[in-house]
């Protein structure tokens, strides 16, 4: 799992959560540094990003990217913006979503363990 939040605070909140559903989390702080962990051969199955971040792209084009490598991967965006600006053009691809901040933290496992299982 990788997360990338240039909030640190959120960055250990999500971590956190992972290890307790039994995952293992890398942590990256801005859009440059995630981008070059999702082009690297680490095995990654989620990426939870938020979509404001430093370092030249957001995290929608970050996911976008990743994916040109990794077509199968799962993306979990959390965002304080409405749900819409993510999606931008209007639509998330398949195996995307979004969670808006505040959230649960319950709500974030699920979210989690649901996009985990669809890969199964």
């Amino acid at each position: 799992m990788l997360i990338v939040d240039d909030e640190p605070s959120v960055r250990m909140l999500v971590t956190e959560v992972l290890e307790d559903l039994g995952y293992t989390a890398i942590e990256a702080a801005d859009s440059v540094s995630g981008l070059k962990v999702l082009q690297s051969d680490v095995r990654i199955d989620l990426l939870v990003t938020d979509v404001g971040l430093p370092g030249g792209m957001n995290g929608r084009q970050m996911a976008d990217a990743a994916r040109e490598r990794r077509p199968d991967l799962k993306v979990l965006f959390i965002t304080g913006y409405a749900e819409n600006a993510v999606l931008g053009n209007g639509h998330l691809r398949p195996g995307m979503q979004v969670l808006t901040k505040p959230f649960v933290l319950e709500t974030l496992a699920t979210r989690i363990k649901n996009l985990i299982a669809a890969s199964l």
